[in-house]
């Protein structure tokens, strides 16, 4: 359930940004999700980014602290964000909710809200020991992933810029 949720969070904020998400069905390169932006006009090319998705129930991120830790479940998963890309990049979104999974939405005639919020970061270059089964990464508690973030994002992979801090 989890897992949807998140789904629905991306999707509702590649939608703000103007963007499209493909879901990818079959897991196999560490790659949970495509977002691709429309060209600005006819001669440019559209905008692309992986990102890994991961829910979790065990962290509640402090704002006022710089990171939080995230642990991967499996090595693979943290081997597939660290390795070298071209194009398209890829990012890690991590999501935290609440234990209790009818506290994860509140609904009002305002809208709807998702409870907490998800993260992103780049992990492109990064290592881990060899002998590191479940690698810790440390997540910006800055780098909230809304439309603004997304944006900002295929605007630096469109510029060639670099994703990390």
């Amino acid at each position: 359930m989890m897992e949807l949720l998140q789904r629905g969070y991306v999707t509702s904020v590649a939608a703000t940004a103007g963007c499209t998400t493909e879901i990818v069905a079959n897991d196999k390169w560490g790659i949970d999700v495509q977002f691709v932006r429309p060209p600005l006009s006819a001669a440019q090319s559209e905008s692309m980014l992986f990102a890994q998705l991961k829910s979790t129930t065990q962290i509640t991120p402090d704002p006022k602290k710089d990171f939080f830790s995230y642990q991967f479940t499996k090595r693979q998963y943290f081997d597939h964000m660290v390795k070298l890309r071209s194009y398209p990049k890829a990012v890690l979104i991590v999501m935290t909710v609440p234990q209790k999974q009818l506290e994860w939405t509140e609904v009002s005639h305002d809208g709807l809200l998702t409870k907490r919020a998800c993260y992103w970061v780049h992990l492109e270059g990064q290592t881990a020991g060899s002998n590191v089964s479940r690698p810790t990464v440390r997540i910006p508690t800055k780098n909230v992933f809304d439309a603004f973030a997304l944006t900002d994002i295929l605007d630096k992979v469109d510029r060639g810029d670099s994703l990390h801090d």
